[in-house]
């Protein structure tokens, strides 16, 4: 699903115009980062929890030239699915 057909899907669900639906959406996604940044977590029960999580500095290598590259320590994002959204899926 795109970001404008779950903007579609929010509208009709809500009631809301496709303009307000993206706001919301907007909103929604501003929110999770902000918390992301700020906590280092959010959680939406039932639905599940994004986290923000820190990768080590490591070495790697360059499959074209096979040499070895250092590939920097970054934070990355990751999602754990919650009970209600794994019963949804099944």
């Amino acid at each position: 699903m795109s970001k404008t057909e779950l903007v579609e899907f929010i509208a009709n669900e809500a009631g809301l115009t496709k303009a307000d639906a993206t706001r919301a959406l907007d909103a929604c996604i501003s929110g999770i980062t902000a918390g992301l940044k700020k906590e280092g977590k959010v959680t939406l029960v039932g639905f599940g929890t994004f986290s923000a999580k820190k990768r080590d500095a490591r070495e790697g290598i360059n499959p074209l030239t096979k040499e070895a590259i250092k590939i920097p320590a970054k934070v990355v994002a990751s999602f754990k699915a919650g009970s209600k959204l794994k019963d949804a899926l099944n």
